[in-house]
Parts: C-alpha cells; structure tokens; sequence
C-alpha cells in the first residue's frame, strides 16, 4: 500500500513539473492547446478500442471460448483510458501504449508475466491438485466421488 500512496503523491507533483517544462519552452497558449488534443484524441481512441474490446469478448463468449485475452485486453482499455483522462503527457503516454492495438499486446504480456510470478496455487494438507502432471509428464485427471461416508483419518 506505501507504493500506491507514493504513487499517488508523487506521479501528480511529475506531471504539473513537465506541463511547466513544457510550457516554459513551448509557451502556455501551445501546451494547453496540445493538451486538449491530447485528450480529444485520448477519448476518442478509448471509445473505438474499448468497442473493438467489447466485441471481440462477445464474440469468444458466444463461441464458448475462455475470454482471458479479450478480459486482459478489455482491463488495459479500461486502464490506458483511465490514464488518458487524467491531464498530463506521461500518464498520457502510458495511457497510449495500454490502449493501442500494435503496443497492447506487449503490455499484455508483461500483465501476465507478472500475475503469474504473483499467483500460488494452495491445496489443504494430503489434497492433490486436480489435473496435476505426475512427476513422468503424464496428466492424471480425476473427479472425487461422496459416498456418503464420513473420511477416515489419516
């Protein structure tokens, strides 16, 4: 939690630092009207890509496919256009590079790269994990089957 606080303290103080910067060496009239192309473009690109988004998820839900690339996808909209809504060019840019289509696969990857070094898979003690590779490779898949009778101890 201490690095979304900072996060949120800081990433603000580095924007009205750059709009400065920007504007000191552009002038004020030049940046403002950059900044508000800026996020006409913003909104713009987040309407046609959150539909591109939300059509190719309906289109893999009705051929009964699992969404997880359309839900990633979807989610890095969300956020790229969460980013280009807020005034400012570096979350500006990260907000670019989350929603279009040639850079969001590469955001994708690094998404999942990092939720999978994030993700544990816990089973209760002398439970093996449906569908584990045996230590050969082979997959043994099984189902459990309640008799009715209580487990005996172990």
């Amino acid at each position: 939690m201490p690095a979304l606080f900072l996060a949120m303290l800081l990433v603000p103080i580095v924007e009205i630092f750059v709009i400065v910067r920007v504007g000191q060496t552009i002038g004020a009239g030049p940046t403002i009207l950059l900044l508000i192309a800026d996020g006409m473009l913003g909104a713009w690109l987040i309407r046609h890509e959150g539909a591109r988004a939300w059509r190719a998820l309906m289109e893999t839900l009705a051929a009964g496919r699992m969404p997880t690339r359309e839900l990633a996808d979807g989610a890095l909209v969300l956020v790229g256009g969460t980013l280009l809504i807020a005034p400012g060019f570096l979350t500006d840019i990260l907000g670019y590079l989350l929603v279009l289509p040639f850079t969001r696969p590469l955001a994708r990857g690094a998404v999942v790269r990092y939720a999978a070094g994030r993700i544990r898979i816990v089973t209760p003690p002398g439970m093996a994990r449906p569908n584990t590779a045996r230590p050969d490779g082979r997959v043994v898949s099984g189902e459990v089957v309640d008799d009715g009778k209580p487990p005996r101890d172990r």
